[in-house]
């Protein structure tokens, strides 16, 4: 894995919302780097804006002004089509709602980003096979959305994320909707997957929990990157303890570790 390779940076990124004689600057002139392998959380107050910088980082909106750049390619100048595509082949997105089709089953939902790209049944088969494995649902693979539990749902929407081996995956808030426990087995195995697979990851969350299982957090405050943690050879106890005391001067919640 060669760890030292950029795989995604923002510079100048601006997001306004409304209109030209309302608007509102929500993100304030980003600038970021993220390399092969690393496994990034956002955290920051309600409206700093976290939201928006991985919906605009992820091709999902568009900046208003400045350039990103994933794996190479020049994204916030591409039209819709080319998105469309370079979404498809590239990324991996898990979000808090899991965005299940209730009609598909469990290996039909896990699929169905390999069936768009025209991926050969045979090797679907083995994808599916070798991720549903990692993320403890092969057993489930002919159930619909209805007839699992959340955690199941996440693990499902994380595979799907993970099936086209994509060159980042964004996750906004996937544990939000989660008990702890669910919480806390997801994690543990997207962290697993991030050290033992070098899959790149992207993660907003409000909970310092869900942030001491990555690499690196980025704090945004006001729409601008206000600090960074980098976790080193930090436990996970001892990471989550840095993040507190930078999320109690942001402001936020307190919890206990899980």
């Amino acid at each position: 894995m060669q760890q030292n390779q950029l795989i995604l940076e923002a510079q100048g990124v601006r997001k306004s919302l409304g209109t030209k004689q309302n608007a509102q600057e929500v993100l304030k002139g980003i600038d970021l780097r993220v390399r092969k392998g690393e496994f990034v959380g956002i955290m920051g107050p309600s409206g700093a804006g976290k939201t928006t910088l991985l919906n605009v980082l992820a091709t999902i909106d568009r900046p208003t002004t400045g350039a990103i750049r994933i794996d190479g390619q020049e994204t916030s100048g591409m039209k819709d089509v080319q998105l469309s595509t370079f979404r498809r082949d590239k990324l991996g997105f898990i979000f808090q709602d899991y965005n299940l089709l209730d009609t598909l089953t469990v290996k039909e939902n896990i699929l169905l980003p390999a069936s768009l790209g025209g991926l050969s049944k045979k090797a679907a088969e083995a994808q599916f096979r070798d991720i549903a494995g990692i993320l403890g649902i092969a057993d489930h693979a002919g159930k619909y959305p209805h007839e699992i539990s959340g955690g199941q749902k996440q693990r499902t929407s994380a595979a799907r994320a993970l099936v086209n081996e994509p060159s980042m995956v964004f996750a906004d808030e996937p544990t939000g909707a989660l008990d702890s426990k669910s919480a806390a087995s997801l994690l543990g195995t997207l962290e697993n997957i991030n050290k033992a697979r070098g899959v790149t990851i992207m993660m907003v969350t409000h909970d310092p929990v869900a942030s001491s299982y990555c690499s690196r957090v980025v704090f945004l405050k006001d729409g601008a990157v206000y600090s960074e943690l980098y976790r080193g050879d930090k436990t996970r106890q001892a990471f989550f303890q840095e993040i507190l005391n930078v999320q109690a001067v942001l402001g936020g919640d307190r919890v206990d570790a899980r």
